[in-house]
């Protein structure tokens, strides 16, 4: 049809006079195409002429339908027996009728008053856009011409819809604030036209018109006003909904008087009232309508009340009798269906021997083994819930017997022979049911013998467990062997050292016991003054002999002394020494000292290990060089460290 025919890019200089043209802006408008010819046409829809337009250098041949008593004249280029349409008209509105989407939407030359508003190029994107805010009624108009006023944009945007508010800038650019939120998309139609001022072709009187969504204050404000009044609307439409669904209240309960108390009184007595009598009592108790004057009737309610109990327990015994009738009825009932099924595996069992099974087909092998699989393991199912039943039965008469046994004990005086007379029967039961179930336990084997002859998947697996805990057991033991031995080998170096260690220690006792006979006297020529010139030399080098065998001397008896009669040292390892000196360059710093957390937050920041019992002994054992001190008064008083160091090294 005409909706795919676009304008050629020649037909923009084109008079609205030019027949394609107007049937082109006609098919825009949503109306169907007239008959263009010079002459009357004749009464009756029919197909008079073919109109052919040029799209895109082809040739499409257009059905053109003729109306009755409608012609064209070329002279005045309007269709007579019709009144002129003009594409702004209010009615029409700016924006062609809904078309489908794969259908491209063809803009047409609009003529206004004082402007003329030229299409943009068809073959070009669509101009871009902002996201639309919420309740935008708001529309952002860029590219007018500089001799625009505000009357030109309310000639050309009121077409749209009737404008509220129009905000001018001296930059070529407005605001609009339209009525309604629909005519803000009838304006972004607009965007992308050029835009001309009468005839004029100065750049002043042109424009390329972009139309955009714009965010204003009035417009969002406006917007949740509406979304709150929606809210609540909806708000008032669940309430009205909720109470509708609620359930009704219960009746109130009414208050005591002498007549209610006499009317309640011979409800309590009827059983079919007796539940909601019996709440109104329950009522009237708790809100305290006892008093001294009607204690007597509300003793008579009461003891109506526990008049019911006797009937309670036998309605209790009555549905307790049906439902053990209906278990021993449900028990017999699977029974007699176990039975069955035990008939219908056996007869299974008889069909897959090979006297029967050689004359089936292979599909009807099939379908008897999938059969017979499928009754045994519905069998096993009824035959396991059976015995439950059956177990059940035997843990409730166990039970009762229990509970005999005590009366028993409570009824006989004869002491200690009645409890052993108890325990017996109880031993006896327990033999029963013990012989019972190992019976049944050997019937359920016999069964499982006889249904799979071969050795099950189950076990195969467990025989697999079994192999590879053998084989893990057997590897943890030869790692047990290793590190016996691994552990025999340390014992015999630690034997090795420990000799090692014993012959040092002699060495090192027979050389203290040399320089303990080292004579004396040779160490006095070092404190005697040289007088003579002579024999300087030789008592200088039998000087400095002397000073080093006694430097050697002393050396080994520091050496030697340390370790065995001078204290033991405060500071164990090389970490404890690195913490003293930490903790005396931070203490250092803060000469009022500081508490134990305090010095624990700054060492953990190195270390997290660090911990404030380790810091606290550490510190403890250097009294010469970490000092506690308490400060503060009442409940502010705390205890700090300080460093004493340099005061302790004129003490220690």
């Amino acid at each position: 049809g005409l909706r795919n025919i676009a304008m050629d890019s020649n037909s923009l200089g084109m008079p609205m006079s030019d027949p394609n043209a107007w049937a082109t802006a006609m098919n825009n408008l949503g109306m169907a195409p007239l008959g263009i010819t010079g002459q009357p046409l004749m009464p009756g829809m029919a197909v008079r002429d073919e109109l052919y337009l040029r799209h895109e250098g082809l040739e499409a041949c257009v059905p053109v339908l003729a109306l009755p008593g409608l012609y064209f004249d070329p002279s005045l280029g309007l269709m007579t027996g019709i009144a002129p349409m003009n594409p702004m008209m209010p009615g029409l509105g700016i924006v062609p009728p809904p078309i489908s989407q794969d259908l491209p939407i063809v803009k047409e030359i609009i003529h206004c008053k004082s402007c003329t508003l030229f299409p943009p190029n068809p073959n070009l994107p669509p101009p871009a856009t902002r996201e639309r805010p919420p309740g935008c009624k708001t529309v952002f108009v860029g590219g007018l011409p500089e001799n625009a006023s505000e009357q030109l944009i309310m000639e050309v945007f009121e077409q749209c819809g009737p404008i509220s508010a129009i905000r001018m800038s001296k930059k070529n650019f407005c605001h609009i604030r339209f009525a309604e939120e629909h005519t803000v998309d009838k304006a972004l139609f607009l965007s992308g036209y050029r835009i001309r001022l009468g005839s004029s072709t100065d750049k002043k009187d042109t424009g390329r018109l972009h139309v955009d969504y714009a965010q204003a204050r009035d417009d969002l404000y406006e917007w949740e006003c509406r979304q709150r009044m929606m809210a609540r609307e909806e708000r008032h439409r669940r309430r009205i909904e909720e109470d509708r669904l609620r359930p009704p209240s219960p009746p109130p309960i009414v208050h005591y008087s002498e007549h209610e108390c006499s009317q309640l009184g011979e409800k309590i007595k009827d059983d079919g009232k007796f539940p909601e009598a019996v709440r109104v009592l329950l009522t009237w108790v708790e809100r305290g309508e006892v008093n001294r004057r009607n204690a007597n009737n509300f003793y008579s309610m009461i003891q109506s009340s526990n008049s019911h109990i006797r009937r309670l327990m036998n309605e209790k015994a009555a549905h307790e009798k049906e439902m053990e009738e209906a278990k021993e009825k449900f028990k017999n009932a699977l029974a007699g269906i176990l039975v069955q099924f035990e008939q219908i595996v056996s007869v299974f069992h008889a069909a897959s021997k090979q006297k029967a099974w050689d004359h089936f087909s292979k599909a009807q092998r099939k379908n008897l083994d999938m059969w017979r699989k499928q009754a045994e393991e519905i069998r096993n199912i009824h035959n396991e819930e059976l015995m439950g039943i059956r177990r059940e039965e035997e843990m409730e008469m166990s039970d009762d017997d229990m509970e005999d046994i005590p009366d028993s004990k409570d009824s006989d005086d004869s002491g200690p022979m009645a409890q052993v007379e108890a325990l017996r029967e109880e031993n006896d039961s327990l033999r029963c049911q013990l012989d019972a179930y190992r019976n049944e336990v050997e019937l359920l084997k016999q069964e499982q013998t006889k249904t799979q002859p071969h050795r099950s998947e189950e076990d195969t697996t467990r025989q697999q467990q079994l192999s590879f805990l053998q084989q893990a057991l057997q590897g943890m033991q030869k790692q047990l062997l290793k590190i016996r031995e691994e552990l025999k080998q340390k014992e015999a170096e630690l034997e090795k050292n420990t000799d090692e260690k014993q012959q040092l220690e002699s060495q090192i006792q027979s050389l203290k016991e040399r320089i303990q006979a080292f004579p004396a006297s040779h160490t006095l020529p070092l404190e005697r003054p040289d007088q003579d010139d002579r024999g300087s030399d030789e008592s200088a080098n039998h000087a400095n002999d002397v000073a080093v065998v006694s430097a050697v001397v002393s050396c080994s008896q520091e050496k030697e002394s340390l370790p065995e009669k001078g204290p033991p040292s405060p500071v164990k390892s090389e970490r404890e020494a690195l913490l003293v000196g930490i903790i005396s360059t931070f203490l250092h710093v803060h000469p009022f000292g500081a508490s134990i957390e305090y010095i624990c937050s700054y060492l953990q920041r190195l270390d997290t290990k660090i911990s404030t019992t380790e810091v606290e002994t550490l510190l403890g054992r250097l009294p010469c060089t970490f000092r506690q001190e308490l400060t503060g008064v009442g409940a502010s008083l705390e205890k700090r460290w300080k460093f004493c160091g340099f005061e302790g090294i004129k003490t220690a």
